[in-house]
């Protein structure tokens, strides 16, 4: 009776904590517990597209201009948008409307903004010629300095469908002179299809300074090439190129817990009939099965990235948002220009790994991706797994845990501490 009852309360114990941990994983693109229902339903995000709608239609609504540029303010950051028409999508409103929603005057004066337009003829773009850009915005970029050998490219380019892999790049390069062209110390590039978090601008001060102060430490130079301001974490799980680590791992887990009963099980005749060979056995069972749990659980859900500023060396995706310093999107402008064609984001880490440069994240990311339709394709992209396009894939699973109130709070303390 007391077996029966012993065995039915694990195996109930069993299924509670399988449903607990599935619940704690759901999120976890890492984990064999991963719900893409749970995972990929936008919840903060939605409510800060509202937040960014409505400031983005108050604009609409006022006879004055929301902001006017104080020349004589230093600028701390210069903010870079380029943006193309895409049929039947439009996710630039979003994006100004959330960089920009919350932010206190003084934090908006220390940013100069600009949106690009990068299309030979920009009235294409429907934004172009709408009221709030303009008020919004510092500069709307166009191609204004071309030669004619350029101008004549971009019109080739654009017959051809874009041909993003080179205007794509010409098109950053462009918009990284136009920037490093303010003076301002650091560049903050964006796709336009993104949603920013309220007190994005505060985080990301805070983490250049700790990157500053963390690059020093690490190679005696406040030196690095970026700060990430976004990346998705389906690419930080247990890589296979590190097998042999988890191996090694899981044998000294093994060992250290099985060794020593098995050790005193020998040297103890009294220890031996108590712990037989059937509880020795299932108790190296559970080892196993607890230490396969472990990593069925995910990496981000048992081994995340610490919260503020991490170092990524590898395995960052993708181009959503970066923070360069003045001098070092400079030479990557050259870079750029000297490859000709690719995509920015690979580009970007090749030019990192040939010159050895330190890359910075932070943890959790500050915007989120929210473009379905591709810039880089004719159409959605290519279905991947879950029924959803390459281009939906690109998410970041911790951001939408963020809770608009607490935001809020967060950022009014650290607009008004000292």
């Amino acid at each position: 009776m007391f077996t029966r009852f012993f065995y039915g309360f694990l195996i109930f114990f069993s299924l509670v904590a399988l449903y607990s941990l599935h619940s704690v994983s759901s999120r976890d693109p890492t984990s064999v517990f991963f719900n893409p229902r749970v995972g990929y339903a936008p919840a903060y995000s939605t409510i800060r597209k509202q937040e960014a709608e409505t400031f983005i239609h108050a604009t609409t609504n006022t006879t004055e201009r929301p902001h006017t540029q104080s020349s004589n303010t230093p600028k701390k950051l210069c903010v870079g948008i380029p943006s193309i028409a895409r049929r039947g999508a439009r996710y630039l409103r979003v994006a100004v409307g959330s960089l920009l929603d919350g932010l206190t005057p003084t934090e908006r004066d220390d940013i100069y903004f600009i949106v690009f337009i990068p299309h030979s003829d920009p009235t294409v773009h429907p934004a172009y010629n709408e009221h709030w850009l303009a008020d919004l915005t510092d500069e709307i970029l166009v191609y204004n300095d071309l030669l004619p050998v350029q101008a004549e490219r971009i019109k080739d380019w654009e017959k051809e469908g874009g041909l993003y892999k080179e205007k794509g790049i010409f098109d950053y390069s462009y918009l990284l002179k136009a920037c490093y062209r303010q003076e301002t110390p650091y560049i903050a590039m964006f796709e336009d299809d993104i949603v920013a978090m309220d007190g994005w601008y505060h985080r990301t001060v805070a983490a250049i300074e700790e990157a500053e102060t963390r690059s020093a430490l690490k190679k005696a130079s406040p030196s690095f090439l970026y700060l990430r301001l976004f990346f998705t974490e389906e690419f930080l799980g247990w890589n296979s190129e590190f097998w042999f680590t988890y191996l090694f791992c899981s044998i000294v887990v093994f060992s250290l817990s099985t060794g020593p009963l098995v050790y005193l099980r020998s040297k103890s005749p009294n220890l031996k009939r108590h712990l037989s060979d059937r509880i020795l056995l299932i108790f190296c069972g559970l080892i196993v099965a607890l230490i396969g749990l472990f990593f069925a659980l995910g990496r981000v859900t048992v081994l995340p990235l610490s919260a503020g500023v991490n170092e990524m060396p590898k395995y960052g995706c993708c181009s959503q948002g970066f923070v360069f310093p003045r001098e070092k999107a400079m030479n990557l402008g050259k870079f750029f220009e000297e490859r000709k064609a690719g995509f920015v984001d690979v580009l970007t880490e090749d030019y990192a790994d040939r010159n050895k440069e330190l890359r910075w994240a932070i943890m959790p990311s500050v915007i989120q991706h929210v473009g379905r339709k591709s810039s880089k394709v004719d159409d959605y992209g290519p279905m991947s797994k879950f029924g959803m396009t390459v281009a939906e894939k690109i998410w970041n699973f911790g951001f939408e845990r963020y809770n608009a109130d607490e935001l809020r709070r967060e950022h009014w303390r650290a607009t008004h501490s000292g």
